[in-house]
């Protein structure tokens, strides 16, 4: 009779000697944890109280880690006002205050994730989510027909991008590095401006089409050339994330000093704060809120036009970019005070070679198979801007340096952009 209880008390003490060895921080049980019970008691309580533990470090870290959060209220208040009140103006508004958080903390949980993916698919989620705001407004939009509001939205993430966070990344840069000028990785740059430059053509060459008259079918052949167009771009992209993960990796290797070498592997050597699967749930919760709320912005974006007495293009040109992109502007802006300007340019220029050479494309097939008319025809006026911006920032990377007087340019060419759209409206609402 002896026996059996003899293997059971030995059975414990090899578990609980375990349970200690595995929480090697912790020297003593928590006072919730009935060490001397049974043994499903044990297990059961030690892994309630990791499981406890584990989330309220992580909601810490999520949600309390950055002063950002304290907008995050204005989403759930815009959900009331939708429902209570008919002031379109102010849904719109506190969506676009409460989205700007989700977006910042969308880019920090796929950063956590990376860590433990590698770079290639760092890389490519990365490219997925560091835009999935952008995406995410697109598809309502044009859940919604709203084909003016994808478009103008989209360009925007552009202009915003390649204007007004690189140059705030470059003013900030030069100013705390004024005694001589940044360097960054110009063979990296000539490609993203190639690829900027592609993007334009593939934008340019419908609205050519449709301003001529020369479609051999009226109202049909810019969208079938956008639809072959896109498919192409898509290719180029997956072709270029080979091209920089895999088979030309070296060219992208970020020229800095000993000095700052040192800094950049400490940062490397940071572990993430958050587990392989924390940084999943969080990716998916935080995508699944800002869908909710990217819902009522859309549905507030008209409205709210006529309520604040602001054009449709200002609003998504200017406006919605700033909601997408506010995670790339403050890490932007981090990474030219640390004098990591290839890791800046990285996050301007290659969030503005993701949407026009990923984002736009695959916005087009999503309205394909949506049968909506979703073309690349941008209209002249917005396909000219992208041009002209192209252009101006490709001469400003031509040499491979950076200054606080090219990133002043870059801001004040910004200023200029949006006061057009500030005056600019389409031919079709002008007809109306």
């Amino acid at each position: 009779m002896m026996r059996p209880v003899d293997e059971k008390e030995s059975f414990a003490m090899e578990v609980e000697t375990i349970v200690d060895s595995s929480v090697s921080s912790v020297k003593r049980y928590p006072p919730e944890m009935p060490h001397n019970g049974p043994l499903s008691s044990v297990a059961y309580s030690w892994i309630l109280w990791r499981i406890l533990k584990r989330l309220s470090k992580s909601i810490k870290v999520v949600i309390f880690g950055t002063k950002i959060n304290i907008l995050l209220p204005f989403g759930p208040l815009s959900i009331v006002l939708h429902f209570l009140t008919e002031n379109h103006g102010l849904v719109f508004f506190f969506s676009l205050i409460g989205i700007t958080p989700l977006a910042e903390r969308l880019g920090y949980a796929t950063e956590q994730l990376a860590a433990y993916t590698g770079q290639t698919v760092g890389g490519l989620l990365n490219a997925t989510f560091g835009n999935a705001t952008e995406m995410i407004i697109a598809i309502y939009a044009l859940k919604n027909g709203m084909i003016r509001v994808v478009q103008q939205s989209l360009l925007g993430s552009i202009l915003s991008n390649m204007l007004l966070v690189l140059g705030c990344a470059f003013f900030a840069g030069g100013v705390v590095h004024s005694k001589k000028d940044q360097i960054f990785n110009k063979a990296g740059a000539v490609v993203n401006s190639g690829l900027l430059l592609m993007a334009v053509m593939g934008l340019m060459f419908p609205a050519v089409l449709h301003f001529t008259h020369s479609e051999v079918q009226y109202g049909k052949s810019e969208v079938a050339l956008s639809r072959f167009s896109s498919c192409v771009m898509l290719i180029a992209y997956a072709s270029y994330l080979v091209f920089q993960l895999k088979s030309h990796r070296n060219l992208y290797h970020p020229i800095e000093d000993e000095e700052g070498l040192n800094e950049a592997d400490l940062d490397q050597d940071e572990p993430p704060e958050l587990s392989q699967w924390e940084a999943i749930s969080w990716l998916a919760i935080l995508t699944l809120w800002i869908s909710i709320l990217s819902e009522y912005l859309v549905d507030a974006i008209e409205g709210a036009s006529d309520a604040l007495n602001l054009p449709m293009a200002f609003i998504s040109v200017i406006l919605l970019p700033i909601v997408g992109n506010a995670a790339e502007h403050a890490s932007a802006i981090m990474f030219a005070m640390k004098n990591k300007l290839d890791i800046t340019l990285g996050v301007a220029i290659g969030s503005s070679t993701q949407i026009s050479m990923f984002v736009i494309p695959f916005s087009v097939v999503v309205g394909w198979l949506m049968k909506q008319q979703m073309d690349l025809n941008f209209q002249l006026f917005e396909t000219a801007t992208l041009f002209i911006t192209v252009l101006v920032v490709a001469f400003m990377l031509q040499d491979g340096t950076a200054n606080y007087f090219k990133g002043l340019m870059l801001i004040l060419c910004y200023f200029i952009v949006a006061a057009s759209f500030y005056f600019h409206t389409d031919p079709e609402e002008k007809d109306d």
